[in-house]
């Protein structure tokens, strides 16, 4: 049967007699117990049900975090108060000081920084890869191998990890795959493909609004209870809890997220398809010369598109420069950072959110320093916003 991230979501509402249609946010830092006894108990992970403190769990969390179980079909998830939250804290939960990573060399920059420059603090070293080689990523397991991490669709190269063969060679040599899923929620179900861990920014399309910044992870019970054991788990220890009124605030974002999806794709695939016309360096995952096109419908959830991100190389970082300053003149959108906003998001990413990657590397890895980040809009007229976009390339 065909798995539909919407369908699992909308079914994982259950409302009781006189329950409101959004629950009620809960606006307690800790919580009381009947007995002392089912405080004891709770502390030691045998009671059902019962908040301890909301560093652990609160109400309002653990809702929005059953919603994105539900979206993904794992057993469990866990929020976080940002996408790096939750991507370190499940790196840190399954690794430990001698363990070696591998990871795709495209990476976001942040996830980069943290596991070339951070992790080596704690003798934890990683090996970048190409990750559509499967090869390479064979080649790269040590004995001390924990772990594989990727996005499904990488950043901001938007090469498409195939989850899939990943999975084989990660259940092969007994290592826990991780992906981060942030480009392509709902587009794909990485869980569903066999990785083991899921994590989000919650920050970017899943919440869509750029007003907050959150994280999430979803995977089975046996991992979810250990990270947030009060005794050893990593996010229960490090504590990048999730304030509860912006937990409520995704959550009700959370269930518009296939229409704004299907919408984004859309735009996004017109765009595509126009700079293709027009001759431009375009590179997006719909269009049938990606180089991984046929492995990112082999696994996607089709009725969402092919995404809301595409990359043109405009070949220096000065075009760069010039054609993103006057689609922000001419109306386009916004030369921000991020992504998965309504309006068009647009940013040069060798010298922003992949700046951490040194430029040998970036070299290494082919990111043009003219590669321009386009996160397409939820416009309306998109051939108006074409029109804007050729004028500005003759601009430029």
């Amino acid at each position: 049967m065909k798995f539909d991230p919407a369908a699992k979501l909308q079914q994982s509402i259950n409302l009781s007699a006189y329950d409101g249609v959004n629950p009620a946010i809960s606006d307690s830092a800790t919580f009381a117990f009947s007995r002392a006894e089912l405080m004891s108990d709770t502390f030691e992970g045998k009671t059902e049900g019962c908040f301890l403190y909301s560093r652990h769990w609160n109400p309002t969390n653990q809702v929005l975090s059953s919603c994105l179980a539900a979206m993904e079909g794992t057993e469990a998830g866990w929020v976080t108060g940002s996408g790096m939250a939750a991507i370190t804290s499940a790196i840190l939960q399954i690794c430990n000081s001698g363990d070696h990573i591998i990871s795709s060399i495209t990476t976001y920059g942040g996830t980069y920084a943290f596991l070339k420059n951070w992790l080596p603090k704690y003798k934890i070293e990683t090996t970048f890869v190409d990750i559509t080689d499967l090869k390479a990523v064979e080649q790269a397991i040590q004995p001390n191998t924990r772990m594989i991490f990727t996005e499904t669709l990488t950043n901001p190269l938007l090469q498409v990890s195939d989850i899939s063969e990943l999975t084989k060679i990660s259940k092969k040599n007994g290592l826990k795959l991780v992906v981060d899923n942030t480009f392509t929620p709902m587009i794909f179900s990485p869980h569903l493909l066999g990785a083991d861990v899921v994590v989000y920014s919650l920050t970017k399309f899943i919440n869509g609004k750029n007003d907050c910044v959150a994280g999430a992870i979803c995977s089975s019970d046996e991992f979810l209870d250990s990270l947030i054991d009060v005794h050893s788990g990593t996010a229960m220890l490090l504590g990048p809890v999730l304030d509860t009124m912006r937990s409520s605030s995704i959550r009700k974002n959370l269930f518009t997220l296939h229409i704004r999806m299907k919408k984004h794709s859309e735009n996004a695939m017109y765009l595509a398809k126009k700079m293709k016309e027009k001759g431009l360096k375009v590179k997006y995952p719909g269009l049938p010369d990606h180089p991984q096109h046929k492995t990112f419908k082999k696994m996607m959830n089709k009725d969402y598109g092919f995404g809301g991100i595409l990359t043109l190389d405009m070949e220096t970082t000065e075009n760069a420069g010039k054609l993103m300053t006057a689609m922000q003149d001419d109306g386009v959108g916004y030369l921000a950072v991020s992504l998965g906003y309504f309006k068009t998001l647009f940013s040069n990413s060798g010298t922003s959110t992949s700046s951490e990657v040194p430029i040998e590397t970036q070299k290494e890895m082919g990111l043009s320093p003219g590669l321009v980040r386009m996160s397409i809009g939820l416009d309306q007229d998109i051939e108006l916003t074409w029109n804007k976009i050729k004028n500005c390339l003759n601009k430029s």
